[in-house]
């Protein structure tokens, strides 16, 4: 756990800028490995997808099984996206840091998202009392642990870049690693997020909007790039678009553009490589 843990702080602190990809389950975390990646992180909305459910439903144990399974897919270090925790409360934000690290979680994001669309964002009091509770937890571990602090303004309909600075500020006075403002669509605003504080900032990449490439990201000052639930929804959508062929049609032209069986199988045993 300190290697993991230690390789995943370095990934942070040493310069350029760094994927870390999303897997869903074990098998997709397998191939991000063997495909040269430095670090994974969860998707909390495809692991709701793999087992049937909606995002923000899964019970903590089955968020915890998830997690420790990817954890123990690899050799990668592992962050995971744990939505708000598991609670409201300072003190639930601090019990969570201590069940991420327990299963060997390399480090973690929470969300100021309450999880209730007619309130869609904690009390700014209370999002840094729950990032300050969180840090506390943190630095009272054995080993390093690095947390991400997300503001989730412009994924609720708030897209107020001054109260989403001034968060991702308060996040880092309190002490947090990594700060996160999904749904940033330009790179004028990702520099200006960057550019107004001083830990490393995380992009997602592959919503719906602009896309732009590793090295514009890192000319604005980006740190690390993640795809959240992008790699799940491309799987889904491809599965979903073959069952309706064979549905509506009757034809499977989809096996044409399906991997092949031996390079598939090849990640599994060592096989294929980047």
């Amino acid at each position: 756990m300190n290697d993991k843990a230690t390789a995943f702080r370095q990934l942070h602190d040493e310069p350029g800028t760094f994927i870390i990809p999303n897997p869903w389950d074990i098998g997709t975390a397998r191939i991000l490995a063997a495909l040269g990646f430095p670090a994974l992180a969860t998707t909390s909305a495809g692991m709701a997808f793999s087992l049937g459910g909606a995002e923000g439903a899964t019970p903590r144990e089955d968020v915890l099984s998830h997690c420790r399974a990817i954890v123990g897919a690899t050799p990668l270090p592992v962050s995971a996206d744990l939505e708000k925790g598991f609670g409201d409360s300072p003190e639930s934000a601090a019990e969570t840091i201590r069940a991420a690290a327990d299963i060997g979680l390399a480090g973690c994001s929470l969300e100021d998202h309450t999880g209730d669309r007619d309130d869609p964002i904690f009390d700014f009091t209370l999002a840094v009392e729950r990032i300050a509770a969180a840090v506390e937890a943190r630095r009272a571990l054995p080993h390093d642990f690095v947390l991400t602090a997300r503001c989730e303004n412009f994924l609720w309909g708030r897209p107020d870049l001054d109260d989403t600075i001034r968060r991702l500020q308060a996040f880092e006075r309190a002490g947090a690693d990594v700060l996160y403002a999904p749904g940033l669509h330009d790179l004028g605003t990702i520099r200006t997020v960057c550019e107004a504080v001083t830990r490393p900032v995380n992009v997602v990449m592959g919503m719906p909007g602009a896309s732009f490439g590793v090295a514009e990201l890192a000319a604005a000052g980006v740190k690390r790039i993640s795809v959240g639930s992008a790699l799940a929804r491309l799987a889904f959508g491809a599965f979903v678009e073959a069952a309706r062929e064979m549905r509506s049609t009757g034809t499977f032209r989809f096996s044409e553009r399906a991997m092949g069986f031996a390079e598939l199988q090849g990640f599994f045993t060592g096989a294929t490589k980047a």
